[in-house]
């Protein structure tokens, strides 16, 4: 003998129904078949809101009947196509019946629990017979039992207990007769005063248990839309995937937080005779589903699953009039009790100066006032404060049997957690290991589910979700490059790497999901009005884990945001070499905010765009070296100019090309002013470990006065034209000395400077090419000989793969 219980999405359509239909018969060639069944998906939460309409005296409470009507009447045409007669009867006049119960409530304003739980047992009785009159339409061997006539409870109505001497004597005599296949509606059932009472919310699955346990079958199944019980939600974890073994302890804890797929009473009575329950897919009856015994899972994963509550209250009770005093428990949860209340979470300091604990939200005021009650006394004489209230939380929980066998796990968990910028408001753990909660803000929870499932589950594969601001020229190449290297890193570094947002100086771009990136152009014309507030908040809002912002600008303005990025836990990886090179104070505030929050701030492409510079001075000091001195060539752009300035060719002309091609910024009187590499020299001076400033920085620059003091970018270059003597004159000493013009950056015994220089035949400068840079630095290791880093220091696409780089190493970390 079979016994299936489908859930309300399994019965929720005509496809979904046909396919019970046929899994119902597949079975029923073997055996004996029962079914169980839910209401249509929603039914219930609408038979209940139009009873409540109806309560108020709000007659909008028809509409909500005509659309139950509707719904009933629709799936049983659909179903039955060339049958109407049955409809016209007792389908007709169960919703009569059901419209003369809402009228009632209407007329006397009164919606008891008792009328309650006649008004929504009519979900499962509809849904019931419509399905047993389409199979016996269709000839199949049927017959329908109304569980109210085999289910007998006490007169605790909405959530009733059962009376199981009775119940199982029923059970037992009605099933003595073979039947082919017999539907039962589940979640009703009847008092022993003949009164209809329901099982709780769930309670077809409480019904589904009880029938099995009664008829001690072989195996309980449990029919839904989802391929069994999840590591975690898969709305919300898209990585989630079904667990294939649970022992009854692990599945009694998940569904209690927040699985769905399984109401925890149901697992009772099977787990009192060790009876399996297989979770499986009405939409994908081949999948292996989930099978519940009471096999304790020792495999090699030290979390089974990870699951959530919504809607939680936390509420604390506290005072120095606690401690030491017996009795403050026993009176705190006995006034809960007396209210019908329950509580979700529970957890007490040491000093037993608190006791904070969790209800539902819909509890919360309830609660307060019959606890501030009960311990009037005691608050109006200031031995203990009012409770407090705190709304707006969810619960977290890791649970698993192997959990006691694995050390670190709750450091895990909250080292997790802390590093995607989730507060923990309160911890708790039982004795048996099996299950860590941790309740968090409840706008935290998708970020919670997906950092501890990436951290328990997917420890190969690290998901990293980038923010761009700047989408020109450089962007467009780092863009091109994630695009082109996302199966790389997803096979190779086990990095999945997405672009959640983009945004130019107009337009910002938003895809929680991921940016289509070989259209992001498009998008991002269609995409909201820019601003720098308004792309943080939309970052705050996804609330994504290991979240990376991208500067890709030369913007002071957001350069400034940094700190707030920072301080939300999000990693900054700059282009923008504003912020490192501003004054000490916030460069030293950006490094602490960085180390406080355990959050990256990156910025290789401050100093030589692709070269790996600052990360190389940045492994020397860790390896405990130190810098005694740095000569480079840091700027791409000017070596540009230089090596291809000459006494046949304008200065102004080669300015314009280095212009054109993309080594210069748009004011090319950044780069020749010196101002850009003295901000370069004055970044690795304090990576070096020197407290300096830009002002500090001796800048020797080569421009003329006029060059120096001009308006615009177009009178920039008018005195280039005018001044090409002044520079031919600079050529012509290089020359007369076998010499090479190099803009040299130095740092020795803290102090910089910036200026050209005639480099000699043999240094290693003096053979720099194109747009290269070069450094050196001089150390206790490398007294004599220095470590030489030299490669492109300017340009689109090695200054793109440097951010690449940056990104990367965030991931690494």
């Amino acid at each position: 003998m079979h016994v299936l219980k489908f859930g309300g999405t399994s019965v929720g359509t005509t496809t979904n129904i046909n396919s019970v239909i046929s899994i119902l018969q597949s079975y029923a060639k073997n055996s004996e078949v029962i079914c169980v069944v839910s209401a249509v998906g929603g039914i219930t939460d609408k038979l209940l809101n139009a009873g409540r309409l109806a309560q108020l005296g709000d007659e909008s409470y028809n509409e909500g009947f005509e659309i139950i009507k509707t719904c009933h009447f629709q799936l049983f045409s659909e179903l039955n196509p060339t049958t109407q007669n049955s409809l016209n009867t007792y389908l007709a006049e169960q919703l009569g019946q059901l419209k003369k119960l809402l009228d009632g409530i209407f007329l006397i304003n009164e919606l008891s629990p008792k009328t309650s739980d006649k008004l929504v047992s009519y979900g499962e009785l509809l849904l019931s017979y419509i399905i047993t009159e389409t199979m016996q339409n269709r000839a199949i061997d049927v017959v329908r039992k109304n569980s109210q006539e085999l289910i007998v409870t006490n007169s605790d109505f909405t959530k009733a207990e059962v009376n199981y001497e009775i119940t199982n004597a029923n059970i037992r005599n009605y099933f003595k007769a073979p039947k082919a296949i017999t539907i039962l509606p589940g979640f009703v059932s009847k008092s022993e005063d003949g009164e209809f009472t329901t099982l709780g919310r769930g309670g077809s699955d409480f019904t589904a248990a009880i029938i099995a346990a009664a008829l001690e079958v072989n195996q309980l199944e449990i029919w839904t839309d989802v391929s069994g019980m999840f590591t975690a939600n898969p709305k919300l974890v898209k990585q989630a995937f079904p667990i294939e073994r649970l022992s009854y302890q692990e599945a009694m804890e998940l569904s209690h937080f927040g699985a769905k797929v399984l109401y925890p009473p149901t697992v009772q009575p099977a787990l009192n005779l060790n009876i399996p329950i297989l979770i499986k897919n009405t939409l994908d009856p081949e999948a292996n589903g989930t099978l519940i015994t009471n096999h304790v899972n020792n495999g090699k994963n030290s979390v089974s699953g990870i699951s959530n509550i919504d809607n939680i209250a936390l509420l604390t009770l506290q005072g120095n009039g606690m401690v030491g005093i017996p009795g403050f428990s026993k009176r705190l949860f006995e006034t809960l009790a007396q209210e019908k209340i329950n509580i979700i979470f529970i957890t007490q300091a040491s000093s037993e100066h608190s006791i904070c604990f969790g209800v539902s939200t819909n509890d919360a005021l309830q609660s307060a006032r019959a606890i501030n009650k009960t311990f009037e006394y005691e608050i109006s004489l200031k031995k203990l404060d009012a409770l407090i209230v705190e709304t707006g939380l969810s619960i977290v929980a890791l649970v698993g049997d192997n959990m006691k066998n694995h050390q670190g796990i709750s450091g895990k968990m909250f080292s997790s957690l802390g590093k995607n910028n989730i507060n923990v408001r309160a911890i708790a753990q039982g004795a048996s290991e099996r299950n860590i909660s941790a309740v968090i803000a409840e706008k935290d929870v998708k970020k919670a589910l997906n950092a501890l499932h990436e951290s328990f589950f997917e420890e190969k594969t690290k998901q990293l979700n980038v923010f761009i601001t700047g989408v020109g020229n450089v962007g467009e190449r780092l863009i091109l490059q994630i695009n082109q290297q996302r199966k790389f890193l997803k096979d190779q570094l086990h990095i999945n790497l997405r672009v959640i947002g983009i945004s130019n100086s107009r337009k910002m771009y938003f895809d929680e999901d991921g940016i289509n990136l070989t259209n992001w152009k498009t998008l991002l014309e269609k995409g909201q009005p820019a601003t720098l507030e308004g792309f943080l908040h939309q970052i705050i809002v996804i609330n994504k884990r290991n979240s990376i912002f991208i500067d890709i600008t030369a913007n002071q303005a957001v350069a400034e945001m940094y700190p707030a990025y920072l301080k939300q836990s999000i990693a900054v990886v700059a282009c923008n070499k504003i912020a490192a090179s501003s004054n000490f104070e916030t460069y030293k505030t950006l490094k602490t905010l960085s180390r406080k929050y355990s959050v990256p701030y990156l910025f290789e492409t401050n100093v030589g765009a692709g070269l790996p510079i600052i990360d190389t001075l940045n492994n020397l000091i860790a390896s405990g070296d130190k810098i005694t001195s740095i000569q480079a060539v840091l700027s791409g752009s000017l070596n540009f100019v230089f090596n291809n300035f000459n006494d046949s060719t304008k200065f102004h002309d080669v300015v314009k090309q280095a212009q054109a091609e993309g080594y210069t910024e748009p004011d090319p009187r950044i780069d020749l002013s010196g101002v850009d590499v003295a901000r370069k020299i004055l970044i690795l001076a304090r990576e070096s470990g020197c407290e300096m400033n830009l002002e500090d920085i001796a800048n020797k620059s080569f421009l003329t006065e006029a060059n120096l003091n001009s308006d615009s970018v177009d009178d920039f270059y008018t005195t280039l034209i005018n001044d090409e003597a002044h520079f031919q004159k600079l050529y012509q000493s290089a020359q007369s000395k076998n010499c090479q013009l190099k803009y040299v950056a130095e740092f020795n015994n803290g102090k910089a400077s910036v200026g050209l220089k005639e480099i000699q035949l043999g240094h290693p400068f003096y053979n720099l090419e194109g747009k290269d840079n070069i450094v050196m630095f001089y150390t206790h290791r490398y007294p004599e000989q220095p470590m030489i880093i030299k490669g492109a220091g300017a340009g689109a696409d090695v200054t793109a793969s440097g951010l690449f780089a940056d990104i990367i190493r965030v991931g690494s970390r």
